[in-house]
């Protein structure tokens, strides 16, 4: 299995594969390395590829229409570093430098003192060994946010919500009927047990009264372009997906990440 490894110290660090943020680790505040590994079929294409390192992106919720704020300086403390692997592991191996095979790798370190500006992103291409079809996702048009555009989303996502939380995953799995297809695919999957798999889940949720979510709003809803523009990644304010079950008392919660196509005015969730 083709993973991303991505483990950072003093900073945040967000990894891009082919326009798409597939992960992310928020070193500024709690001491020590934090590390996010993740499988990438479904981002990954045959022949190259584009990688990307994003030190200290803007943050999410910025004012529609405006441009981002201008690059912050920084001063180096001689801690703050990135590593980014793509790493293809050996059967029955841990997805880690010693034991993979490194397809592709970004370094990111300054000495004490040194001066550097972020948002900084270090890009890189890199060509694969794989054999992946073309995704639909690379097919599909540029979307222009606009603000009927957003409302539409906004209750297209609301409608989702409201079924799932009634317990009912249908909705959902026609929305996804391609991203099922095509991620049973990238794992060399059956699309239908994948299917059978969420149907399932989403009743043991409701069975034991965990799904609740509450519904979308306009003021919380952030749709964030990624895939040079052509899928909209359906966020909350905090950077969260915005599906998301309201945490039990212990905290745990249970989230859907969507990215949206939109094509002749209908909405696909294609990752």
């Amino acid at each position: 299995m083709l993973l991303l490894r991505i483990e950072a110290a003093g900073c945040q660090a967000e990894a891009v594969l082919n326009g798409v943020p597939v992960a992310s680790v928020d070193a500024r505040t709690a001491p020590g390395t934090h590390v996010a590994c993740v499988p990438v079929h479904e981002y990954t294409l045959a022949g190259g590829n584009r990688l990307g390192l994003v030190i200290n992106p803007h943050p999410l919720n910025l004012p529609p229409g405006q441009p981002p704020p201008p690059p912050t300086p920084n001063v180096a403390d001689g801690q703050t570093w990135v590593k980014l692997r793509l790493l293809l592991p050996r059967q029955g191996q841990p997805a880690s430098e010693n034991s993979a095979r490194t397809l592709a790798q970004l370094d990111w370190a300054l000495l004490e003192n040194e001066v550097y500006e972020t948002p900084l992103l270090l890009p890189q291409t890199v060509d694969l060994p794989v054999t992946f079809p073309r995704w639909r996702w690379l097919d599909a048009p540029v979307v222009d946010i606009t603000p009927a555009l957003k409302m539409q989303a906004l209750a297209f996502l609301q409608r989702l919500a409201i079924d799932l939380t009634r317990g009912d995953p249908e909705g959902f799995i026609a929305a996804a009927r391609l991203r099922f297809e095509e991620l049973a695919l990238a794992y060399q999957r059956e699309a239908a047990v994948d299917v059978g798999r969420f149907r399932a889940h989403v009743q043991q949720l409701s069975a034991s009264k965990t799904l609740r979510i509450a519904p979308p709003t306009a003021a919380d809803l952030v749709l964030r372009p990624v895939a040079d523009g052509r899928l909209l990644e359906c966020l909350g304010p905090t950077g969260h997906p915005i599906l998301r079950t309201v945490p039990t008392e212990s905290g745990s919660s249970h989230a859907w990440p969507i990215r949206l196509a939109v094509v002749d005015g209908q909405f696909y969730v294609l990752r």
